[in-house]
């Protein structure tokens, strides 16, 4: 730690969910952030320099918490940092408390509790415009005269509000008040018990700060009496002895704290807080009786779910369209810079085919990213979570699972971490062990390319309902309906126990703030491209190596130069031909089906057919070439090696190698089959698509790799399987066990190989019978 001389002023920065605390630190802090998590714990640490002319000040921002009872990792930490125990922050200068204006007697409540360690805090009242549309009245002056601490009123979606508190802040961390120890709001009978408790903590050689000391004696159970009762389990009988003795005085220590704030609190705000009178049957409240209704709150709730993915798969076209045409051009650009050899198939093969197949999906993951990112900013999904908790009992969890389970849908990694506010231990490790199941964003360009590939073109309603839509609605929501029996399983067995109430707090409707959206898309976006960079990068090239060698390619550079040559001469009948096969594919789809016209295009694509037979002859011998030296590489020879294993799931060795290889990071199968199918030295002047790729592809014996079954049962593997490294190493970290990640493996991987032979059998039966 720095010099006192040289140190940045550090506040912490806390509030409860919900008041647009991290949205103003984000606008505060802007760029000028660093995120890691604290040493010892799981909980994430997010440090901001506040920068202004020649001054700074460091912000941490804090995980939300309702209260500083200490009963997860997440409100301990929060409670060590504000008392300055925490190694990597020191000692606190002060604390900015950020409480929502539409509520602001139940905030006040975790600020009288910051207020009481002793240490200066500067009180933010958030979401002013919100409360004063509401018809709300504050005077912050009066305010701050009550409470004894400086007040500043703030919307933290307006900058110029953002830059009063920005000028507040600074203005409170150069007073340097001191810490200062405000009137008690708890009885003499109290306060002598944590005296008594002091004392026997110090006899013990523990020397702790009072605020600590009656916080131990305060939270029946949590986290600081597990703690301190774990070295000296002495101190069990003291602290009942003590609790006992206030509780013969008429007060519960169960109930003595908010019967004491509160009291304190409703004094301090009589006659302060102007509130319009109250009718029955507010906008909000007649919204919310819509949303949470158990019958048309789910349908709206499905309804939802219905349009994202419609959006997802169908809003997202044009600009995966465009970023094709783009890698497209760039593989043909540098490939005529450079001779054929390995160098050029390396990096065509090789870097471009294998990241830029990735890259192409990364229209539809930001398109995701950015609904969720609306839904859970303008209020809708806390509304989800109360209205699942019904559904979620049923198999043993609450609704507390749901926002973590919800943010899985994205990305598993911080899913897994947001069940750190679920206080019950059973009920976070069955959260944590599901979560996997959540079909995120990785699986979303596997489900995109194979249902693109091989699902029919067929749409309802005039238009308004694509069938490929509705496939990949079932296919993200597989992994859910699955996670149901498996917790209900875990929650029998491995879990047992009560499922404890779900109580919180329903945040008021807004809309959503553009700045905190694009930042939230673009952290998300930002990871998955980092990671195409990398992992895929690395993958991409390790599989075009193994493709490559250790076979002789002079031959196949022989073909594709004669290849090259045929395409000059015959470009106008191929560029004809493609052009037939769009207008047949698009005539195919219309009902009633225009059979005069689909006869007549029939007619000239086998005209066309017929000119092309010695280009396709020679197309032909390449691919046997192409597929011999598949065969005869490193990568064929293991793809055979495993292929008795994916044989009974309708997979040939190169499906295997791609699934194998896509183990650490599911999304890398893109990148694997780009390089297999020999994307980056396409056989046709545009470089086809890894989909027509796919569809071209064929057996020994002749008969097509892919079909329908065949692709559904790639799918439901994906699906079900865990295939992400990352998120067995964040289950390690968040259980404390490579067990708990062992088993997550093991089991995901065991029913994705059954749901996939399962599915392919019976897809097999129905479409041998259709």
């Amino acid at each position: 730690m720095p010099p006192a001389a040289l140190r940045l002023p550090h506040l912490a920065v806390v509030g409860n969910p919900n008041t647009g605390k991290s949205t103003l630190f984000s606008a505060l802090t802007g760029v000028h952030t660093r995120t890691g998590n604290f040493p010892g714990v799981t909980v994430e640490m997010k440090l901001g320099r506040l920068h202004r002319a020649n001054h700074e000040v460091m912000l941490i921002d804090l995980p939300g918490t309702y209260s500083l009872s200490a009963r997860s990792d997440d409100e301990r930490v929060t409670v060590d940092v504000l008392l300055g125990q925490q190694p990597e922050i020191g000692s606190l200068e002060g604390a900015v408390c950020i409480v929502d204006g539409t509520n602001l007697e139940r905030n006040l409540y975790l600020f009288s509790q910051v207020r009481d360690l002793g240490l200066p805090v500067l009180l933010v009242v958030n979401m002013i415009d919100v409360a004063e549309k509401a018809g709300l009245r504050l005077d912050a002056g009066e305010l701050s005269k009550r409470l004894g601490v400086p007040v500043i009123f703030c919307n933290a979606h307006q900058r110029e509000s953002v830059a009063r508190v920005e000028a507040a802040i600074f203005e409170f961390a150069a007073s340097g008040e001191s810490s200062v120890t405000p009137p008690t709001v708890f009885p003499p009978v109290f306060e002598e018990a944590v005296d008594d408790l002091a004392g026997l903590l110090s006899q013990q050689g523990k020397t702790f700060p009072r605020p600590f000391v009656a916080r131990l004696l305060l939270d029946v159970g949590g986290q600081i009496e597990q703690t301190e009762t774990a070295g000296w389990p002495e101190l069990v009988a003291h602290l009942q002895r003590l609790r006992e003795a206030v509780g013969a005085a008429g007060y519960r220590i169960s109930g003595i704290e908010p019967r004491c704030r509160y009291a304190a609190i409703r004094s301090a705000l009589a006659g302060l807080e102007t509130r319009p009178v109250r009718t029955a049957g507010q906008l909000s409240e007649r919204v919310d009786a819509w949303l949470t209704h158990s019958f048309f709150g789910l349908a709206i709730f499905i309804l939802m779910m219905f349009v994202i993915f419609q959006l997802l798969y169908r809003g997202a076209d044009p600009m995966v369209w465009a970023l094709e045409t783009s890698f497209g051009w760039l593989e043909d650009f540098v490939g005529s810079w450079l001779p054929r050899g390995p160098l050029r198939s390396l990096l065509t093969q090789g870097i471009i085919a294998g990241v830029g197949g990735v890259l192409v999906f990364l229209p539809q993951i930001v398109l995701l990213f950015l609904l969720i990112a609306i839904l859970e900013d303008c209020g809708y999904l806390a509304r989800a979570a109360f209205l699942m908790d019904r559904l979620m009992t049923r198999v043993g969890l609450s609704g507390k699972s749901f926002v973590p389970l919800m943010s899985s849908f994205a990305c598993a990694i911080p899913g897994i971490m947001a069940t750190r506010v679920i206080e019950n231990r059973r009920d976070r490790m069955v959260t944590i062990l599901v979560a996997p199941l959540m079909s995120c964003s990785a699986r979303l360009p596997v489900y995109s390319l194979l249902i693109g590939a091989f699902i029919p073109a067929i749409t309802f309603a005039n238009g308004w309902v694509d069938l490929r839509a509705l496939v990949l609605m079932a296919f993200l929501s597989l992994g859910a309906l699955v996670a149901v029996p498996v917790a209900w399983i875990l929650k029998k067995t491995l879990f047992p126990g009560e499922t404890p109430p779900f109580v919180m707090e329903l945040p008021a409707y807004k809309w959503p703030s553009p700045r905190t959206v694009l930042h939230r898309v673009y952290d998300s976006a930002s990871s998955f491209v980092v990671r195409a960079g990398t992992l895929i990068l690395l993958t991409s090239v390790v599989v075009w190596g193994l493709g490559y060698f250790p076979g002789d390619h002079t031959r196949e550079n022989e073909l594709f130069a004669e290849v090259e040559s045929a395409q000059e001469k015959f470009a106008e009948p191929i560029a004809r031909r493609e052009e037939l096969q769009e207008t047949y594919e698009k005539l195919e789809t219309l009902d009633p089906r225009p059979v005069a016209a689909i006869e007549k295009v029939e007619v000239e694509l086998a005209e066309v057919h017929t000119r092309l037979h010695d280009y396709d002859a020679l197309v032909s011998t390449l691919q046997t070439e192409q597929g011999r030296l598949q065969e005869v590489s490193f990568l064929g020879m293991a793809g055979h090696w495993i292929e008795p294993v994916v044989r009974p799931l309708g997979w040939d060795w190169r499906i295997g190698v791609g699934v194998i290889a896509s183990f650490p990071a599911r999304e890398v199968i893109i990148a694997t089959l780009g390089v297999i199918y020999n994307l980056g030295e396409g056989i046709e002047g545009d470089s086809a698509p890894l989909r027509e790729a796919l569809i071209r592809s064929t057996r020994p014996d002749g008969k097509p790799v892919f079909s329908i079954p065949v692709a559904l049962s790639v799918m439901v593997f994906f699906a079900l399987c865990a295939q992400c490294a990352a998120t067995l190493v964040v289950i390690r970290r968040e259980t404390g066990s490579w067990k708990w990640a062992a088993f997550t493996f093991v089991y995901m991987t065991v029913l994705a190989y059954v749901g996939a032979f399962l599915t392919f059998q019976i897809a097999s039966m129905w479409w041998a019978g259709s």
